[in-house]
């Protein structure tokens, strides 16, 4: 036993103390930090527990290999080590200690990533809606695209950084990947533009599963939105594939609520009026029915006369709906406003021909 073993053992608990206490301090702020960001305490155990824990032992065990050397020696405890003490201490502190940050760096970035995602998707996904299934999708594919890309470019980086610790010439290896790089952007082109298009398609909540659209001309339901595509089936059940690149129109014809509209036309000589509250009538007769009121969001909205069009005065209206049920409403609506123009004698415009003829 050295006989300077008091001052030794006294360097080895400050050395202990020290670094438990700095350890403690990183994974209060950690904790803090990764909470901040996940807010549930149901995922804290893995998205908060376990990065604390992997920090504040990763922190004691650097700090206490950094602060032991110097600590021994100015206890004047001489260590039996081969290597100059005073060269491993100097490493482990400067060299040692910036491979530590640079990789806690890394995992807290990513983790953070990771608990940010979890929060995104548990915030879209909240709400009793029909369309929580879709949003959590949604939430789901844009937070692991998320995730793996800034995991795949914070570890790039950060083993890059180490490997430039370690004295080891990156250069070929930065080179290598930017003539890679290069020759997949050029080869890529049109893919990473739909990928980065169906990114911001979905982002945008522009377009979601169930929905009936019009792409670019084509009208149909939609039936996937990915990342690269979307794919809209027509009503005679053709399947339609479309690039998220190469989208240019887009007309969601049921985003939050749906008009249905509706012309009727009549004769000049019938009573416009009359056939208007004949119309507001048999709106009010669909919106008491209780197999269309949950359709059904605001009462006829009648605009009046909206074109004089040979041989018919065009009458225009529409009705307010919920989104995907403006068809069956309008279908319904129409059928009434026909039996009840019947039964009170509102007759509707009749085609005719004007025929000339001219005598020799």
């Amino acid at each position: 036993m050295p006989t300077n073993w008091p001052e030794l053992t006294l360097a080895v608990a400050l050395v202990l103390a020290g670094a438990y206490l700095a350890a403690d301090l990183a994974a209060r702020v950690v904790q803090s930090t990764l909470g901040a960001v996940i807010a549930d305490p149901a995922a804290e155990r893995a998205f908060v527990d376990r990065p604390r824990r992997i920090i504040r032992v990763t922190i004691f065990l650097v700090a206490a290999a950094a602060l032991i050397f110097p600590a021994m020696r100015l206890a004047g405890f001489q260590t039996g080590l081969g290597a100059n003490p005073q060269a491993v201490g100097r490493w482990l502190l400067e060299v040692g200690l910036r491979i530590v940050v640079i990789a806690i760096a890394a995992y807290l970035i990513v983790r953070i990533a990771s608990a940010a995602a979890r929060r995104l998707e548990r915030e879209m996904s909240h709400g009793t809606g029909l369309d929580v299934i879709e949003r959590t999708k949604r939430a789901q594919t844009l937070g692991r695209l998320l995730q793996k890309t800034l995991s795949i470019v914070v570890a790039g980086m950060a083993g890059l950084m180490i490997l430039r610790e370690l004295d080891i010439d990156i250069t070929p290896v930065l080179t290598g990947a930017g003539i890679a790089g290069l020759a997949v952007g050029f080869g890529a082109q049109t893919l990473v533009r739909d990928v980065v298009s169906g990114f911001f398609l979905i982002l945008e909540d522009q377009v979601r599963v169930g929905d009936v659209a019009v792409v670019n001309g084509q009208g149909g339901l939609v039936e996937q939105v990915n990342l690269r595509t979307i794919v809209l089936r027509d009503e005679a059940g053709t399947v339609h594939i479309f690039p998220n690149g190469e989208v240019k129109t887009l007309a969601n014809m049921s985003k939050d609520f749906s008009y249905y509209v509706l012309t009727v036309g009549l004769g000049y000589d019938e009573d416009v009026d009359r056939a208007i509250d004949a119309m507001r009538e048999a709106a009010a007769t669909l919106l008491e029915d209780p197999a269309f009121t949950p359709h059904i969001l605001e009462p006829l909205e009648v605009y009046g006369i909206d074109a004089f069009e040979p041989g018919q005065l065009v009458v225009k209206g529409r009705i307010k709906t919920v989104p995907m049920k403006q068809w069956i409403v309008g279908r319904e609506l129409r059928r009434r406003i026909a039996r009840l123009f019947a039964e009170r004698g509102i007759e509707l415009a009749k085609p005719f021909m004007t025929m000339h003829m001219e005598r020799e």
